[in-house]
């Protein structure tokens, strides 16, 4: 069984939310189901979705040229003694996300 939740917003923001939820690759119904669900979850407000606003898409290869030189910025980095260790990384995404 089902139930249907009615609300009434103004035109503008309905618009503005369709937009940002097509933007976030789901449609306003889905979200506030999503809503509905992780705050039943976390017995509270359960989180904050944004937009991701980016000049260009990060899906668009990288030139050779590009890819070399994020490469040698990599390994000065990595000289300097500036990075983490993958366990590091993933223990420190399993507490802040709870996996």
């Amino acid at each position: 069984m089902s139930s249907t939740i009615q609300i009434r917003v103004d035109d503008d923001l309905k618009a503005k939310s369709d937009s940002l939820f097509k933007d976030l690759g789901t449609d306003t119904t889905s979200a506030i189901r999503m809503f509905l669900t992780q705050a039943v979850a976390n017995n509270g407000f359960p989180f904050e979705l944004k937009r991701n606003i980016m000049k260009q898409n990060p899906f668009i290869p990288l030139t050779e040229a590009e890819l070399l030189s994020r490469l040698e910025l990599s390994r000065k980095h990595a000289d300097e003694g500036n990075l983490r260790s993958a366990d590091d990384v993933i223990l420190d995404m399993r507490s802040k996300y709870g996996l």
